[in-house]
């Protein structure tokens, strides 16, 4: 509890200073109780960058610590590392070409492993081609987080100021997002938006394959049957949508896997509280409406597309 109202009396303090008057004392302090540059923002009415800019400016970066795997009985060797807001930095940069793999964060009951199975042969995979991975993974449970998988390990959330920062120690070649499913997929928008490349996939296409109006408008372009369709916002676009492709229909919304938050629904009422709990969950995301067809036949496909260049001598 006195944790708890640490944080509390933190807040109001963080609330009281003007963002433009805040030293660097006090942003360190904040720093060092787990205040992330987001949370900062919304308590500062500023934006994440205008937060991450100032504490860089002030020197306020995060060092990164080796975890000792040998309890301090004689010295580890193991490239794990964890950030602190520190001043000495045990993670030494090497010279050779990197690629960062991002994880899916904590497993859940329930949640597929798939995602740990695809970043481990991709971390095998970039060792075999001479770069140096990197894997970036919060979850010690997994395979892909064993000693002998990466070249290097940071157990950091799988959140962007986390990355960022990893990042521009690092400075990699790329970083792949596709192998740790949707909370690394996530973080791909950042990535196109800072300039940082994205191995394999580019940002634009797989934000045509996850946002479902896109998609369908894909689908419609190409000429391929597809259900009546429309894009909703708020429960009164949806309500308009659903009368316009008729009822039963499909609401399902963008940038999410495994059929999370999609549902099946027969008149208003319903359709107004799928709706509301989407949004409840996905602020600002793009909801789609589509007509449901009843006793369909449905077939899935898996495809993998492998590109290959021919080099002319």
């Amino acid at each position: 509890m006195k944790q708890i109202q640490d944080l509390v009396d933190t807040e109001k303090i963080i609330k009281a200073i003007p963002f433009e008057e805040s030293t660097r004392e006090q942003i360190l302090s904040m720093k060092q109780k787990g205040y992330s540059d987001l949370q900062l923002a919304y308590l500062w009415n500023k934006t994440e960058d205008e937060v991450y800019n100032r504490r860089y400016a002030m020197g306020i970066k995060r060092t990164y610590k080796m975890v000792d795997t040998c309890a301090a009985e004689f010295q580890a060797a193991t490239p794990y590392y964890y950030s602190s807001f520190e001043q000495e930095n045990e993670s030494i940069v090497s010279d050779k070409k990197k690629v960062i793999v991002l994880g899916s964060g904590p497993n859940r009951i329930g949640q597929g492993i798939e995602f740990d199975y695809c970043c481990v042969h991709g971390l095998i995979a970039l060792k075999e081609a001479g770069y140096e991975s990197i894997m970036i993974n919060c979850n010690p449970e997994t395979v892909s987080t064993d000693f002998d998988i990466a070249d290097k390990l940071y157990f950091e959330p799988v959140f962007w100021e986390h990355l960022r920062e990893i990042i521009d120690l690092e400075k990699p070649e790329g970083v792949i997002v596709q192998l740790g499913g949707q909370t690394a997929l996530k973080l791909a928008e950042k990535l196109h938006q800072y300039g940082i490349p994205i191995i394999g996939t580019s940002y634009n296409d797989m934000d045509l394959a996850e946002d479902r109006e896109r998609f369908s408008d894909l689908l419609k372009e190409l000429g391929i049957p597809y259900p009546r369709y429309g894009a909703a916002k708020n429960a009164d676009d949806a309500i308009a949508v659903a009368h316009k492709v008729g009822y039963p229909v499909l609401v399902r919304p963008s940038y999410v896997l495994g059929g999370q938050k999609m549902r099946i629904v027969i008149n208003d009422d319903d359709l107004t509280e799928s709706v509301v709990g989407i949004i409840k969950h996905f602020p600002d995301n793009n909801i789609l409406i589509d007509h449901f067809i009843d006793r369909a036949e449905e077939a899935e496909v898996d495809a993998l597309c492998l590109a290959s260049i021919f080099i002319e001598r």
